[in-house]
């Protein structure tokens, strides 16, 4: 129930985040110089920043500042977690996806941070940065906020400062409850969680309206949470490149959930290039098992002549070309790419809200295509391509072997060194959130075929020197 709790207050922290695993392993059209169906993603001015002040906001900071009040939260999910972050004070002994902040009007609470989305365990280890791929959307979790409403108000009361300060986020969560729903666990909603907020706050001042202003689309996209290692390297966010301009202003939405208004987004803004500073120093995590350093070498040779135009060179010669690649040439999943074809308002209206102005403005661009996302530390971020439908690079890499139906253990030590990726049962339908159905609007595990010109030998040598990244 706690992990649930955090995901579903935080969810919101990777909004629409960055891309990874979408595209093209694309051969160059010399006529143009770029691979055929690629366009150029120019890049954008970011602001500088302090990284070990961004870190302790990372894990100290108030970018949501309403949640349970401490006492509630230590008395119903006690208080003596594992030391992950060797945080120290208030926030010793919580859970390391929360933290306590004191709220506007001086109440403590206990709220969810970034980590709730971008940290994940594997084999054992807290890896902050890991998109998490083990949480669970299936079900509304506007019932448990219910609870939580009778608990507060009994303790406190409804007019007491303790109530003023969790309400917030008891009323965002139970108003996104029912939209983020998805169909398989793994998966984020980011987007929709996005879209029900946009619908419930005004541009001009970025405060709560009861009343949604838009249609709200009841499906959600599912989305597989990136690496925050990448950004460094990207000049747009988001899968879709749909997030241009100053990254540290685009990220500040998660504030969203809870504000209760752009005051609180400008002291975030603040904060912000500090953290984007400190995830700028952030490496991907080596490859932890035995590497066949000739398979690789060969491997390096195939992969720099059949996919570097795409994702770049690695070592010492490191390039990233920050393509975008239409969806006509790379046939993944369409849902994502057209949802913000389909829904203009959302974009119109964070363009026209605070987060759009200003020297370091936010802008959300729609495409019709997604991002080749650099692949350091591909090894760990399974499973593959926007949403998540693909469990090993292998298969990524030899499409007639995706499975339509799989299933695995979600144990994050449970990996295949061979395949590359998570260990999964074949299954013949759904029987289960546990079973991921790529027959579903959304899930689709087809397109990024490049790799189906390469023969087993080849592929396999590809998959040693993808280990190296």
């Amino acid at each position: 129930m706690l992990s649930r709790l955090a995901l579903f207050l935080a969810a919101t922290i990777v909004l629409l985040a960055n891309c990874r695993h979408d595209v093209i392993d694309g051969v160059p059209d010399d006529t143009i110089g770029l691979p055929p169906g690629t366009s150029f993603l120019e890049p954008s001015a970011q602001r500088s920043g302090d990284p070990d002040a961004g870190y302790q906001y990372l894990i100290y900071g108030n970018y949501i500042g309403s949640g349970i009040p401490l006492q509630v939260f230590k008395q119903f999910f006690g208080g003596n977690s594992p030391d992950d972050l060797g945080r120290s004070g208030d926030a010793d002994g919580i859970p390391f996806n929360f933290n306590v902040v004191t709220a506007s009007n001086g109440v403590k609470v206990v709220a969810p941070t970034c980590l709730t989305c971008h940290a994940e365990r594997l084999n054992g280890q807290l890896i902050v940065g890991l998109g998490n791929n083990t949480s669970d959307h299936t079900n509304n979790q506007a019932s448990m906020f219910q609870t939580a409403d009778l608990a507060v108000k009994l303790l406190y009361g409804q007019n007491s400062p303790e109530w003023n300060a969790y309400y917030p986020a008891s009323r965002a969560s139970q108003t996104i409850g029912p939209y983020i729903l998805t169909k398989t666990r793994g998966v984020n909603p980011a987007d929709k969680i996005f879209a029900t907020l946009a619908a419930h706050r005004r541009s001009v001042d970025l405060a709560w309206i009861d009343a949604a202003q838009f249609n709200i689309p009841l499906e959600a996209v599912p989305t597989d949470v990136p690496a925050w290692w990448l950004m460094k390297k990207k000049n747009a966010l988001y899968y879709n490149a749909l997030g241009r301009g100053d990254f540290a202003r685009l990220s500040t939405a998660s504030g969203m959930l809870t504000m209760l208004d752009s005051t609180e987004a400008r002291q975030a803004d603040e904060k912000f290039p500090d953290l984007m500073a400190w995830i700028r120093t952030l490496e991907a995590p080596a490859y932890p098992y035995s590497i066949d350093q000739t398979l690789a070498a060969q491997g390096k040779l195939l992969f720099e002549n059949k996919c570097s135009k795409c994702h770049g060179k690695y070592g010492a010669e490191e390039t990233y070309p920050n393509l975008l690649v239409e969806l006509s040439t790379v046939k993944t999943d369409t849902m994502l790419a057209n949802s913000y074809q389909l829904y203009p308002e959302y974009a119109n209206w964070y363009n026209e809200s605070w987060y759009g102005q200003g020297p370091h403005k936010g802008q959300l661009l729609p495409n019709k295509g997604y991002i080749a996302p650099p692949l350091d530390g591909i090894w760990a971020t399974a499973p593959y391509l926007h949403n998540a439908s693909v469990p090993t690079l292998d298969d990524l890499l030899h499409s007639a072997q995706r499975p339509k139906y799989w299933k695995r253990t979600y144990d994050n030590s449970d990996y295949n060194q061979v395949k590359m990726g998570w260990n999964y049962s074949v299954e013949t339908s759904k029987t289960g959130i546990d079973t991921y159905d790529t027959t579903l609007p959304g899930y689709n595990n087809g397109g990024h075929t490049f790799g189906d010109v390469l023969s087993d030998s080849e592929r396999m040598a590809v998959l040693e020197y993808l280990k190296t990244l």
